[in-house]
């Protein structure tokens, strides 16, 4: 399978838009909780899609049997993914957040192995190898803070964990609707559950937040939510679930980059090494022989039949 350039291209956005946002988690946290952080942007979020996509003379229609998948694959996603990984950086270094909940390739891998019985070439098994090891390299100096911190480990495993069971999903039975569409119904359909979880979980006092938690919401809401959201979605749909995990893997890089420039995290030799796998993994993914692209071509079909 060649790789469409329109996938590159929203794989490059993607990588820069989820990977500065990280380190803007806690800082857009210091007056909210991360429950009514979700509830504001996640509705937010729904409504400009599908709005957009109305404008483009889209069809908003879902097939009713299509509900099903859509609500699971939903919930995995977005609610276990979102929720668990914005309360893992507040726990830990946002960029060792953003590690733990990219382990989403190998947890890929994994499920479609043990539950599909989709093979992986040696190519892409290689590209594995290098992306656990950078996760490796990146966890061992923060045992510490995990330590420290243990519920912030668990719960960013346990993000990358959903996020990959959310994908599957959506792999093994293709909605065909437009990702405009699909991608503002999902953000709605979550909403309800974390809205109600916001306002009961809440002291009941309302105020008004900072400029600069405004300021946060509005542009996590617009850029990484709304703009990487249909990206990713668009990706699923172009490449098979294992590759489309592991073409995201410098996304954590770009965390780990941007938590150093903003919060002052560390980055130093195994940081920088880390990163030089995650970029061999992505080049053995992406950038493939016509036979091995003709190979995985095959396991995509089988695995999708």
């Amino acid at each position: 399978m060649t790789v469409p350039p329109r996938a590159i291209a929203m794989l490059v956005v993607l990588t820069l838009v989820w990977g500065t946002n990280w380190p803007l988690f806690p800082l857009a946290l210091q007056e909210i909780s991360v429950w009514t952080f979700r509830s504001i942007t996640a509705p937010a979020c729904g409504l400009i899609l599908l709005a957009v996509a109305r404008l483009r003379g889209m069809p908003m229609h879902i097939p009713r049997e299509h509900w099903p998948t859509l609500a699971a694959a939903s919930f995995f996603y977005l609610v276990v993914w979102n929720i668990c990984s914005t309360y893992s950086a507040t726990l830990i270094p946002s960029g060792q957040s953003a590690v733990l909940g990219y382990t989403m390739p190998l947890w890929s891998a994994l499920l479609s192995w043990a539950m599909f019985g989709q093979r992986l070439n040696g190519r892409l098994l290689m590209a594995l190898a290098l992306g656990t090891l950078s996760v490796v390299l990146l966890m061992v100096p923060s045992l510490g803070a995990y330590a420290q911190a243990p519920l912030g480990l668990a719960l960013g495993l346990l993000a990358g964990l959903g996020w990959a069971v959310g994908t599957l999903l959506l792999k093994r039975r293709i909605i065909p609707v437009p990702v405009l569409v699909l991608t503002g119904w999902q953000m709605l359909l979550v909403s309800l559950p974390v809205m109600i979880v916001a306002f009961t979980t809440g002291d009941g006092q309302w105020f008004v937040p900072s400029t600069q938690s405004i300021l946060l919401l509005i542009y996590i809401t617009l850029i990484p939510l709304c703009v990487g959201n249909v990206c990713w979605f668009a990706i699923v749909t172009l490449l098979p679930a294992n590759v489309a995990g592991l073409s995201v893997i410098m996304v954590p890089m770009v965390a780990m980059l941007s938590g150093a420039w903003l919060l002052g995290e560390p980055l130093g030799p195994l940081q920088l090494a880390a990163m030089a796998c995650c970029a061999a993994s992505l080049a053995l993914t992406l950038f493939q022989p016509r036979s091995a692209d003709q190979q995985l071509s095959r396991t995509a079909q089988e695995a999708e039949r």
